[in-house]
């Protein structure tokens, strides 16, 4: 009789729909959502410099690498479900260890949230890539954003206002919504995923996929252009609230300016169909192109802080459009056989970026002032706009005469 209550969207199928998925994607954005202009402003209040913020994420984005590559190995004696289940669990240990306070409690609740992060990330594509068809893994990309819509444009202005409100209210709000994320999961029984049999033999070594994956051309560009992507996210969601907060313009700028590009989720589909109208390939390139020239513009304008402010929020409508489609040359790539395995390479971007972005930005600020971060992001969207020229014309566009897509 309970069931009667439960909503519509939540209740079990016996084949996942992406609207399913879409649900999962906008609590996990909800959890981090909240956190993501918070945790940069308190980590600066508790360290005290743009260096030792990068070296806390620097060591962050390690840990979560090893996490997520390590995971394929792990689901091989622990069911998906309980890793996805472990990953929450993960989050509301960050979110315990970070009210605690003291500068190692931020460390490590910084840490629990990243592992979080990647053990979520990797064990969701691999059910996207078990239950989604190929020629719908565009749209179900564009449906997940646009019910992540909302909690990202909310969230980072949120956090800013809970942090100034009373210091643990964004950790306990973000724990509410892990837990809220485990529940519906539970609901939503999505299992272990598809098992594909494969062929007797030793079992592989953790990390044997990985000549795999380099030895597939498509899968690697397709990852290179995740990790450029994150980078520049991770400039303008970690840098430029500190610059703000170092050009006088006050902490809440960043935050507002955040929440008001994510409200280009909204627009996702629109995004998603104008995107694919064009091809895959023209696509990625306007967007890497355009990222590049406005947060190079952000850097040689940075005397006018505002300006820069105004060319970083431009550049993350082009963000938004690579989340849209950035990712699909490399999820139409993988074979069905690797999905688990691939998965952990594909997650493993934002922990590779979750290194060089702060890695790179220690080095520059010891030759440089903060605005130097913005330059050394231009550059890195440059060089994937390079690279995009290499994808195939028609990759993702529709065949009429088939009705699926091209290579």
């Amino acid at each position: 009789m309970a069931l009667r209550y439960i909503p519509l969207a939540l209740k079990h199928s016996a084949t996942p729909q992406i609207e399913h998925f879409a649900i999962l994607a906008g609590l996990d954005a909800a959890v981090r959502g909240t956190m993501i202009s918070a945790m940069p402003l308190y980590l600066y209040d508790r360290l005290g410099s743009a260096q030792a913020v990068s070296l806390a994420y620097l060591a962050t984005g390690i840990v979560a690498l090893v996490t997520g590559l390590m995971l394929p190995w792990v689901t091989r004696y622990v069911p998906r479900r309980w890793v996805y289940t472990a990953g929450c669990l993960f989050y509301l240990a960050g979110m315990a260890l970070a009210i605690q306070g003291s500068s190692l409690g931020v460390h490590l609740g910084l840490i629990c949230n990243g592992m979080a992060t990647a053990t979520i990330f990797v064990c969701f594509n691999a059910y996207v890539l078990d239950y989604v068809t190929r020629e719908n893994l565009g749209r179900s990309q564009s449906v997940q954003m646009l019910y992540a819509a909302l909690p990202w444009s909310a969230g980072p202005m949120a956090g800013v206002a809970l942090l100034h409100l009373w210091t643990p209210a964004p950790f306990l709000v973000a724990g509410a919504f892990a837990l809220a994320l485990l529940a519906v999961f539970w609901v939503l029984r999505l299992g272990n995923g598809k098992q594909i049999s494969r062929a007797r033999g030793p079992a592989v070594n953790p990390l044997g996929y990985l000549g795999r994956f380099f030895r597939q051309p498509r899968l690697i560009a397709g990852w290179f252009f995740a990790v450029m992507r994150s980078c520049g996210w991770w400039v303008y969601i970690v840098y430029l609230p500190i610059f703000c907060v170092e050009a006088g313009l006050g902490d809440k700028v960043a935050g507002i300016a955040l929440s008001l590009s994510n409200t280009f989720l909204f627009v996702a589909p629109q995004i998603n169909r104008f995107a694919r109208g064009l091809s895959v390939r023209r696509s990625v390139r306007l967007a890497f192109a355009a990222c590049a020239a406005l947060m190079g513009g952000a850097a040689l304008l940075s005397m006018l802080p505002w300006a820069t402010v105004l060319l970083c929020f431009g550049s993350s409508f082009f963000l938004v459009m690579l989340d849209v489609v950035g990712g699909l040359p490399f999820l139409m790539s993988v074979k069905p056989s690797e999905r688990t395995e691939m998965s952990a390479v594909y997650s493993s971007f934002r922990d590779v970026s979750g290194i060089l972005t702060p890695g790179a930005a220690w080095i520059v600020l010891f030759l440089l002032p903060l605005p130097g971060i913005f330059a050394a992001s231009a550059a890195g969207l440059l060089a994937s706009w390079m690279i995009a020229g290499k994808l195939h014309p028609r990759l993702g566009v529709l065949r009429p005469s088939h009705g699926g897509e091209a290579a």
